[in-house]
């Protein structure tokens, strides 16, 4: 039976917090004894203090890390060992789902009819997959010349680092843990200081699936701080990160500076998505581009903020995504009714707001443009849509991760080509088209990791994910997703 409203205030007001990170398989308190207040962004009640970890908490991370990779007893077991903990994990992580879907709702505003939907049971079934996949891996041997074997086999790197996004705190965390723990490596991961709370879960629920301790450890605080040194720290191997372009770029710059850890890394984005006047559901099209646009507050990397349509259907369907915008309508992210939840802050709203109020000054808004106050929160904006704004226009340029979409007509399909790779992002574009011809040619010049062709922002455990350009390099998801955390290794055996 669906949970109700009252239902998940109950489970909400009955969960525990705790801010603590968790090194070596036991949770500590961080050596500064500092502590972040984190506030519920929708409500403004205090949650936990997340404590303040510092470059002593990250170097115990990694050299519990480090301990546990030369032990052994999860970097050389084998691959079937490693299958069934993970099974194990999944299984657990399913039985604790609503605690999972409420840590991230709280932390970080979004509705919990999402979060408990998807995010929580996909990140379980992502284990479950990494789990199957490794033990279905193969190694090598190549041809060499008579008298020599040559084998070459998939090595873990050591101790990965991973810094975590807040717009998918638990999704993210596991798309890098799951392919990396099922390699053989050893995790230390800074979750976001915004939303703690279901990566300090996952720490705890390994454990109990008999993950040894160390294998899986984690450090609060923030990026600045703790992020920056695990960035740094020399006996860090590789490191994962989703998050902002500008924050890519300092990691880069400290694995240069330190021991050239290797890097993958999802950074920001601004898709297109271009509809043409031959698509054959234009009203689909649009009920797709706002889910595309709004779903997850606009909080999304790869989310569809360019929408650039056909100018003989451009009204048309103007008019059907303002209608199919009002779907996402916010409300409290614990009402199973609510379109939308709230952003991760009021700061961060403000930032988002402001970039409206200008988008209204210098253009045109057709939709949304208000920022109503909900249950005495100020973080919480109405999906909006922008039209007449220059090509140079923040909202065009910017990765604004809000509710905040432009439409702009086209007239050629070159043009329409142009304008979408007139980004320095290549993560994800879409586009609409009842011609087979026109799918085949545009999606071939989409400057883009992911092009989606009648649908947006589409993908799965299967396909790789990642991007171009700015957008970062290095994929998550898929089987792909391996090859980040392991290396070729070659032994050469002569013997006549």
């Amino acid at each position: 039976m669906p949970r109700s409203h009252e239902d998940w205030r109950a489970a909400a007001a009955a969960l525990v917090f705790d801010g603590r990170p968790v090194i070596g398989g036991a949770r500590v308190a961080a050596a500064s004894g500092r502590t972040i207040e984190k506030t519920n962004p929708a409500t403004g009640e205090v949650l936990s203090q997340i404590h303040d970890c510092d470059e002593t908490d990250v170097d115990a991370a990694v050299a519990a890390a480090r301990a546990a990779f030369e032990a052994g007893e999860w970097s050389r077991a084998g691959a079937g060992f490693r299958r069934e903990r993970l099974l194990e994990f999944a299984r657990l992580m399913e039985a604790r789902a609503d605690e999972f879907a409420l840590y991230d709702t709280l932390d970080m505003g979004k509705p919990v009819r999402e979060s408990r939907a998807i995010d929580a049971p996909g990140s379980a079934a992502l284990y479950r997959f990494y789990g199957e996949a490794i033990e279905k891996a193969e190694d090598l041997i190549p041809v060499t010349p008579p008298g020599s074997t040559a084998l070459v086999t998939r090595e873990p790197l050591g101790v990965i680092g991973v810094i975590v996004a807040w717009n998918y705190p638990l999704e993210i965390a596991t798309w890098k843990l799951a392919p990396a723990l099922a390699a053989g490596n050893t995790v230390v991961v800074k979750p976001p200081v915004e939303a703690s709370h279901s990566t300090l879960l996952l720490a705890e629920v390994a454990l109990e699936a008999g993950i040894p301790a160390g294998v899986l450890n984690v450090v609060t605080g923030r990026g600045s701080v703790a992020g920056k040194a695990l960035a740094l720290h020399e006996d860090v191997d590789m490191l994962a990160f989703t998050g902002s372009t500008e924050v890519a770029k300092q990691l880069q710059q400290y694995a240069g500076q330190s021991n050239m850890k290797r890097l993958a890394l999802e950074a920001g984005g601004k898709s297109a998505n271009l509809i043409f006047a031959d698509c054959d559901d234009l009203k689909l099209a649009a009920e797709k581009a706002a889910f595309g646009s709004f779903y997850n507050q606009g909080e999304v990397c790869s989310a569809n903020s360019r929408i650039f349509v056909e100018r003989s259907v451009y009204a048309e369907f103007l008019g059907l995504y303002a209608e199919a915008a009002a779907a996402y309508a916010p409300g409290d992210p614990l009402d199973p009714a609510t379109g939308t939840g709230s952003l991760v802050s009021e700061k961060h709203a403000d930032s988002v707001w402001a970039t409206i109020e200008n988008a209204r000054r210098d253009g045109t808004i057709v939709a949304g443009g208000t920022r109503p106050e909900i249950n005495g929160s100020r973080a919480f904006i109405a999906p909006t849509i922008v039209t007449d704004v220059a090509p140079d226009h923040e909202v065009h340029t910017r990765e604004i991760f809000g509710p905040v979409a432009v439409v702009t007509p086209f007239d050629t399909e070159e043009e329409a080509i142009a304008r979408a790779n007139e980004t320095p992002y290549g993560l994800a574009a879409s586009l609409w088209t009842g011609s087979l011809a026109r799918a085949h040619r545009v999606s071939s010049r989409l400057v883009a990791g992911t092009v989606s062709v009648n649908t947006v922002d589409a993908l799965g455990f299967t396909t790789p994910f990642g991007g171009f350009k700015q957008s970062g390099f290095g994929r998550d998801l898929s089987v792909h997703a391996l090859e980040n955390y392991t290396d070729y290794k070659t032994t050469w055996m002569q013997w006549g």
